[in-house]
């Protein structure tokens, strides 16, 4: 991989502001039974509407990047088949830390306000990752492809995001204050909000965007607009498994330098640009700075 590749994550930059109290760790003596005994069926939230990273094609039947790796982590450390739940974005993080699933893998964006205990003001989760990641990107008709050569194009543009998504408080800020918004509660609800007129684009992860495109003939990835901090995703738990974790992390080092991980990229989402794909695959120093832990490795501790 490139030496050039981004690798100053929204994540380790936000990290080097924040001051936390405890140093890494979450694993506790009274951690709970693996949750990948044998016998045991893993419960994973999921997107259901996102094609080539997270689409449910019959009831129960879920395909993407997002299931591929989830299967394969878990078929590396000795877990029964998975069972796959639809989760709205907004709620991945109230869905683990209440129980109804054990993982969610649903283009969940790995930050250091996710991964801080709730004692500390966080989420309280743990993640394994990233096993992809991306910058922000905009979607628009196709037909009106060729309005768009610059993000200051979408000045006075009305585009859709998602509720509780990285990719929604990128758009917050400042440097985005002439580009008028509509919020929606789910991808699906963007996308029909566009090819139906009712938008003019709709933004979140390149890797997303290019998925969409490929299953929509009608609409079209901007290739020149690429903004925002790299997305790093991770599939998370709540806190308290940490050696389910590590066990998880240690298969995704390996299944990252594989072949493998190429293959099951390129098959879920065949529209991603060569250069997208290859800065999208991560480093084993990259899992090891972000996974099962309450900082990321190169957060200072004062």
């Amino acid at each position: 991989m490139a030496g050039s590749k981004r690798r100053t994550s929204a994540v380790r930059a936000a990290a080097g502001a924040f001051v936390l109290a405890l140093a890494a760790g979450g694993c506790g003596a009274d951690e709970p039974p693996s949750l990948f005994g044998a016998g045991k069926k893993v419960r994973v939230g999921a997107k259901n509407d996102q094609p080539g990273t997270g689409l449910e094609v019959h009831a129960r039947e879920f395909v993407g990047l997002d299931i591929t790796v989830a299967r394969e982590l878990l078929d590396r450390v000795g877990s029964e088949p998975p069972k796959f739940e639809g989760v709205l974005s907004k709620d991945r993080a109230p869905v683990l830390r209440d129980h109804d699933v054990d993982l969610v893998a649903a283009t969940f964006s790995i930050t250091v306000q996710r991964m801080q205990p709730v004692k500390e003001g966080g989420e309280g989760l743990d993640f394994v990752g990233p096993y992809a990641s991306g910058l922000q990107g905009m979607l628009v008709r196709a037909a009106d492809h060729d309005r768009y050569r610059t993000l200051a194009d979408f000045n006075g543009r009305l585009v859709c995001v998602w509720r509780s998504t990285t990719s929604g408080i990128e758009l917050d800020k400042p440097a985005y204050r002439d580009i008028r918004q509509s919020s929606r509660d789910d991808a699906s609800s963007c996308v029909k909000a566009l090819k139906a007129g009712d938008v003019d684009a709709v933004t979140t992860d390149q890797l997303i965007l290019y998925g969409f495109m490929e299953a929509e003939p009608s609409l079209e990835v901007v290739a020149g607009v690429a903004f925002g901090a790299p997305n790093d995703y991770g599939i998370a738990f709540a806190k308290g498994h940490r050696k389910d974790c590590e066990k998880l992390r240690d298969a995704l080092k390996a299944y990252a330098v594989n072949n493998e991980w190429v293959r099951d990229f390129e098959i879920n989402l065949p529209k991603v640009p060569l250069a997208l794909r290859n800065e999208a695959r991560p480093e084993p120093s990259e899992i090891d700075a972000l996974s099962c832990r309450d900082r990321p490795a190169d957060a200072p501790v004062k």
